[in-house]
């Protein structure tokens, strides 16, 4: 995921609403989490490569099947409102989704079932901390943290209200928990 940078808002209520966002004009991507607004950088090459590898080993595993696997940019509110004060809208770099009633024609209304976020060197701490508590919050079943530049995962699994975090390596196979059996192998993501 490229790097969100704060958005300064100029009024005087700076929580920030998905109402609030559709309004905003322009070509930027933002995310808001808890009511705090984050201006996206543009991806790396980088990570749109990985982007598409994972997306197409997803897509080919799906095809037939209830889920369906979307990559960024498109709007996940993880908590929506129907009056549209929902103030947590993100944009995962890939997300599944096995519910289709969450499917609206602008966004996903609720949590997806997975959520794949690629760092990048300059990812803020708060930002990855504010993203695995509200993926947590929503109830995400699985979130992966891929580091590119490291060559592992992090991977957390929702058990009884919280997560279950393993590590795996850049030749290590992951077991997709919310999609058995498939797996993903990270030797077929990277660079020879």
């Amino acid at each position: 995921m490229s790097e969100p940078l704060p958005l300064l808002i100029d009024d005087d209520d700076d929580h920030v609403t998905y109402e609030d966002y559709l309004e905003w004009e322009g070509s930027e991507r933002y995310e808001i989490i808890n009511g705090e607004a984050f201006m996206m950088s543009s991806p790396t090459v980088e990570h749109q490569t990985l982007v598409r590898k994972i997306l197409v080993k997803f897509d080919a595993f799906l095809e037939g099947k209830p889920c369906e696997v979307f990559p960024a940019p498109l709007d996940v509110r993880l908590f929506p409102e129907e009056d549209k004060s929902d103030d947590t809208v993100v944009q995962p770099d890939i997300f599944v989704v096995c519910d289709k009633s969450k499917l609206s024609k602008g966004s996903v209304d609720g949590p997806p079932d997975l959520v794949i976020e690629i760092v990048s060197p300059s990812n803020t701490q708060k930002i990855m901390f504010l993203k695995f508590e509200a993926y947590l919050n929503a109830g995400v079943r699985e979130y992966w943290v891929l580091d590119p530049e490291e060559k592992k995962v992090q991977v957390h699994v929702l058990r009884e209200g919280r997560y279950i975090s393993s590590a795996y390596k850049k030749d290590a196979v992951i077991p997709v928990s919310v999609l058995p059996p498939f797996s993903l192998d990270l030797k077929t993501l990277w660079d020879a």
